[in-house]
């Protein structure tokens, strides 16, 4: 095992050295004090309130274990909440450490040198026939259309619409940051390939602590919000601006109507007041109503919201973060902007 495994442990080569060190995952899970599930455990809780995975450990072999380990908890809570943000935050952790790491001439190599080429990372997602840099150009990228509209199908803006874009010969233009979202998409993808996963009941009653541990700071997510007044004036900024698309016609991205629908259901509103809230009748537009509806109906259970919304970092990661004021550079969480605003608002 080598530090690179460990910093991407996503990658083939890392799950080949788990296979070559021949774990034994009951074994590991087992021990009271095994520092891989405890760095687990904070990779899933950092993933739900930061919208990261934590501080890395020093110790290779803790750090790399602690992701299989990570995913077995993610399948065990199996919340689709838990899964979309745990994967969100692994792609954003790694592309962050891709950026950091990338050197011009360097291989995909875990030798004493420990460099990451671009050109490696890509072919580790069978990406290098899809990507070609323009030759002349710094950081500019010709992206074939297929794979381009696979990993920015999500994504927000007017930037990333194709049309946008100038398409020649099935290939279109990005720069090297555009293709690190277009990487984080992909490396999402396979974080959460698979999820949840199937767990032997021994592995489950030994990890129940755990699990207590990341459920314990879900529910305080949960009822993390004390506002039970719908003062849309006093919403964040991303959250007026999901509303303004919405209101405009805009289908959202899957990502953004979870955000918007979350944060309706987090303040105490339920389906037929966010119809309200974006000027809808349901008569007129059905298929919206049945949306709203099922949105928040899905995020919302019998005890509160039971798929909160996602930090401001990932609101960030995902181009919904926008229109930031002064106390957006104050909190982390769109929900407590909300909850500030309110406060000051009474005082």
């Amino acid at each position: 095992m080598e530090s690179l495994h460990a910093r991407y442990p996503f990658f083939e080569r890392a799950r080949e050295a788990v296979d070559d060190a021949e774990v034994d995952l009951g074994d590991l899970v087992a021990r009271e004090d095994a520092p891989a599930v405890d760095r687990a455990v904070e990779r899933v809780t950092a993933a739900l309130t930061e919208g990261d995975v934590g501080t890395p450990r020093r110790r290779t072999r803790t750090e790399l274990l602690s992701y299989p380990v990570a995913r077995v908890l993610v399948s065990l809570v199996d919340e689709p909440v838990v899964t979309r943000t745990y994967a969100q935050a692994e792609a954003a952790t790694a592309v962050e450490r891709v950026r950091a790491d990338v050197t011009e001439n360097a291989d995909l190599s875990y030798g004493s040198g420990g460099e990451v080429s671009l050109s490696g990372v890509l072919s580790e997602f069978d990406l290098d026939d899809d990507v070609r840099p323009v030759p002349g150009e710094d950081d500019a990228y010709r992206v074939t259309v297929t794979a381009y509209l696979r990993l920015s199908s999500d994504l927000d803006g007017d930037a990333w619409r194709l049309n946008r874009r100038e398409l020649v010969d099935g290939e279109v233009p990005a720069s090297r940051d555009e293709l690190l979202v277009l990487l984080r998409r992909a490396i999402e993808d396979r974080v959460a390939d698979g999820l949840p996963l199937p767990v032997p009941d021994a592995i489950a009653d030994a990890l129940a602590p755990a699990v207590a541990r990341v459920e314990e700071v879900l529910a305080d997510i949960e009822v993390a919000v004390d506002v039970d007044r719908v003062l849309p004036e006093l919403f964040p900024p991303c959250v007026q601006a999901l509303l303004e698309r919405a209101r405009d016609g805009e289908t959202l991205p899957a990502h953004s109507w979870f955000s918007l629908c979350s944060f309706c259901a987090a303040i105490g509103m339920g389906a037929e007041d966010v119809l309200e809230l974006l000027d809808v009748a349901a008569s007129d537009d059905p298929v919206l109503a049945q949306r709203v509806r099922y949105g928040v109906e899905r995020v919302a259970g019998e005890r509160g919201v039971e798929y909160p919304l996602p930090s401001c970092e990932t609101m960030d990661a995902y181009g919904d973060c926008v229109n930031k004021d002064a106390l957006c550079a104050e909190i982390q969480h769109p929900l407590s902007y909300y909850e500030t605003r309110v406060e000051s608002a009474d005082d």
